[in-house]
């Protein structure tokens, strides 16, 4: 069985998957096929419909999308140990995680994006709104990284992604400053080989 993920080795989100891919063994599956959204020749609409990468095309053809909906896929495929949580507190606290993760990394995302706009196209005070959105969520992670669990599921592997992707995209606004318990969290669970090996480049 060979599975197609449409991919991008900037993406967070793709980044997710890929992860998730690795952590459960099917990596092997997986055909990466690297997709340039902006190129206007770009056929990914045909499988995301929201031309935006990752969209896993399946043996038939069909494809799922987003990165949550293919994450929880590839989890239910494996019979390891699960990257979702069964129901319970854990579940929801990691779910919440996860969707932290997910809005800090679209707020830096369309940050990116409105910077790469004409000088005198650009919202200055669009892109202060999403900084404060990712500051909050530096934040909030701040405060509740001493409780994080010692394991690792959907929810803390997109915080490590979403702050690897800070490093990557706004390394100079160096978020670690005043953030010990984060910076500490961090430096652990980035000695997992699965995050090692995907690191964002261009």
């Amino acid at each position: 069985m060979m599975f197609k993920l449409r991919y991008s080795s900037t993406s967070p989100f793709v980044r997710k998957v890929r992860v998730v891919a690795l952590e459960t063994g099917q990596d092997k599956e997986i055909e990466l096929i690297k997709t340039m959204t902006a190129d206007p020749t770009c056929d990914i609409g045909k499988d995301n419909p929201l031309n935006k990468v990752p969209a896993l095309v399946l043996e038939d053809g069909s494809s799922l999308y987003d990165s949550h909906v293919i994450c929880e896929f590839l989890d239910a495929r494996h019979s390891g140990a699960k990257i979702f949580p069964a129901a319970g507190a854990a579940r929801w606290t990691a779910l919440r995680q996860e969707a932290l993760g997910n809005g800090m990394a679209d707020a830096g995302v369309l940050r990116m994006m409105e910077t790469r706009r004409p000088a005198g196209e650009q919202s200055p005070a669009w892109i202060a709104r999403q900084k404060l959105k990712m500051d909050q969520g530096l934040d909030a992670l701040e405060r509740e990284a001493p409780d994080f669990a010692k394991g690792f599921d959907i929810g803390l592997m997109t915080i490590a992604i979403v702050l690897d992707y800070f490093d990557f995209r706004f390394k100079a606004e160096e978020w670690r400053k005043g953030r010990p318990n984060l910076t500490k969290w961090h430096a652990d669970i980035s000695q997992r080989p699965s995050l090692k090996s995907t690191l964002p480049f261009e």
